[in-house]
């Protein structure tokens, strides 16, 4: 991309047509990119997340979310992908912890939200790569947080943040 961009400037350059060429060029590269990422999944709805981060920005999480609804439109299923990075380079004994991300997930007919899932990963300047799938979901939202090595409690969370409503399709 960065090669292809460059040969339309000088190109661009060139013909005396800098100021007409970069707004179409722009334009064009903006509707390629999403005709492949919401068409051409399969899903009927989808989209990437985040970065979301920890309060103190030691932890973060992005992904990809979709959404497949069955022929009538009465049942789904959502997966959701990503990665879960550990920015603390604090030792343990300096206070450093490990990055955690929660999901909770609101199920058709359900009034609240259940525990959903939730990852952990210890190893600064790593990540770790996690899935996972629900049926009949109408709502998911993540929250990213810090929590100690053999710790059982998130702390230093940012809010929560949410990937999917099925009202908003």
């Amino acid at each position: 991309m960065k090669r292809l961009t460059t040969a339309l400037l000088a190109t661009a350059v060139t013909a005396g047509a800098l100021a007409f060429a970069l707004p179409a060029t722009a334009n064009a590269a903006t509707q390629a990119t999403t005709a492949v990422t919401a068409g051409s999944s399969g899903y009927d709805y989808d989209e990437y997340w985040g970065p979301y981060r920890s309060s103190n920005h030691r932890a973060k999480a992005t992904g990809w979310i979709g959404v497949e609804w069955d022929r009538h439109q009465r049942s789904n299923e959502v997966h959701v992908k990503g990665k879960l990075y550990d920015l603390d380079h604090r030792t343990y004994r300096q206070g450093g912890k490990c990055g955690y991300v929660k999901f909770q997930v609101n199920h058709f007919g359900d009034d609240g939200w259940s525990g959903g899932k939730a990852y952990k990963y210890c190893g600064a300047g790593g990540a770790k790569q996690f899935h996972f799938a629900e049926e009949d979901v109408r709502s998911v939202r993540v929250k990213v947080c810090q929590i100690g090595l053999h710790g059982s409690y998130p702390t230093r969370c940012g809010g929560w943040e949410y990937l999917y409503t099925a009202e908003s399709e």
